[in-house]
Order: structure tokens, then sequence, then C-alpha cells
């Protein structure tokens, strides 16, 4: 099958971003007064749940039970974490993962297209792209992100919703995860998926996936082949990507 796409998850894939988030959720709680203060082990039980309003309920209903009440403040609560991890993220806190940036590139000379698929809202994907590859990168994916579709990762919804965006069968596109519940939402969509292990979610189970590496490397920064099928580089390149797919067609 001839690759015709790659579709990346954002958080901890793109660009380790877990942590900048952790701090604004923590900010969040500070300006709303609240007791809760989230350590990153903690952060590290949460992010088995995906969303961000949907950690906050995993948090009280496991550790705050009798704070229900501050759910009804839900939406501000997600609003101003927002603004925080934007506020931030514009200090320019961020860079990308190895070999992100290269096979970005490498993709748009090849006539690949590219497309995001994450549960990270709009605002906050397209601050990312912006503040690491310039004003002009969020033009260049497909972004299906938030609450575009109902049910989220581990479900494979949002997959389908960037593929129908890109106007790409499965079959011929690549997805990039770095989490047990984006590589099996991306599996559930029909996609071959290589995964790199962020660093809050280092020992996730990514069974499935067809090449399991420690980032994208790059000539002078090659990556660690942690499971799966090798590649004949040691980093991620389209030639590499199409092989795989050779490879899972055979």
């Amino acid at each position: 099958m001839q690759l015709q796409a790659l579709i990346f998850d954002v958080d901890g894939t793109l660009a380790e971003t877990e942590e900048l988030h952790r701090q604004s959720f923590n900010l969040t709680f500070q300006q709303f007064k609240l007791d809760w203060h989230w350590n990153p082990e903690l952060y590290a039980e949460l992010l088995q749940t995906t969303g961000g309003k949907e950690r906050m309920i995993r948090y009280v209903e496991a550790h705050r039970p009798a704070e229900r009440a501050v759910l009804d403040r839900l939406p501000q609560l997600h609003k101003t974490k927002t603004r925080s991890y934007l506020d931030l993220l514009g200090r320019g806190a961020l860079k990308l993962r190895p070999g992100v940036e290269r096979l970005v590139y490498e993709a748009q000379e090849r006539g690949i297209k590219l497309a995001i698929a994450t549960t990270s809202t709009p605002l906050n994907v397209k601050a990312l792209l912006r503040s690491t590859l310039g004003e002009e990168a969020p033009s260049w994916f497909a972004i299906a992100a938030g609450d575009v579709v109902a049910h989220k990762k581990p479900h494979p919804d949002v997959y389908f919703e960037a593929l129908d965006a890109l106007g790409v069968g499965p079959a011929h596109a690549v997805a990039f995860e770095d989490s047990t519940n984006g590589t099996r939402a991306a599996i559930a969509a029909g996609l071959a998926v290589v995964a790199t292990p962020s660093l809050y979610l280092a020992n996730e189970d990514f069974s499935g996936a067809r090449a399991v590496v420690s980032n994208l490397g790059e000539p002078d920064r090659p990556f660690a082949q942690l499971a799966g099928r090798g590649f004949s580089e040691p980093y991620v390149t389209i030639d590499g990507l199409q092989a795989l797919l050779d490879c899972r067609q055979g």
C-alpha cells in the first residue's frame, strides 16, 4: 500500500507536553482556591484517563469524592487550565521531540499528507504547532482535536475523523502515539502504529504497534529500538515508513 499520510497524537508524541499540562492544572487549582496538588506520580496515574476534563472527574471520583460539587465548575476549570497552558507555552517552554520536525518537513517534500488526532483542545494544538514550527504550521495539518468526537481514545473515533478529513484510507497511513490508549485507538481504526513512549508513559503496553522506538531519531542522534519491526536507518524516514506498510501488507 502506498503511504499517503502521517497522523500524529500531540501530548507526549509531538512534544513532552505533559509536565506543562501538570503545572497548568496546579496553577488552576490555586486560582480556584482548591486544596489540590497533582505531583508527578499522581499525574502519571491520572494520564490513564484520556482528556483534561475527564482527568479532573477521575481525580474527584478516586481521591476527592466528598468534593463532587466542584465538578459543577468543570467548564470554568478547564478553560482556566487551557489559558495557563497557553501562557506557559507562549514563553517558549517546549521543543518538539527528536525527529518530529525533520519527518514533518520530509513528508511535505514528498507530498505526504499530515494530520493530528488528539483529545487536546484545538487551541492547545495550534499554539504548540505555531510555537515550534512557525505561524503557518497549523495549516499544514488536518486537525481532529478536543471534543470533535463523542468517544475519546482508546475509542478510534478521532482517528476516523482525521482519516475523513484527509480523504485517505487507514491502510495508507501511519499513526504516531505515546500511550496505550492512543495505540489501541489507532489500531482499532485500522492504522499501522509507530509508538514513541514519552517520559510520563515509558512503561505503557504498546502491543500491536508495528514498531516501538525511543523517539523518531536524527541522523546524528539515533533512536533506540524498543520493540517491533526495525528500520533500515537509525531514524524514522518516509521510506522507512513505506517499508513498514509493505511489511504489514505482506
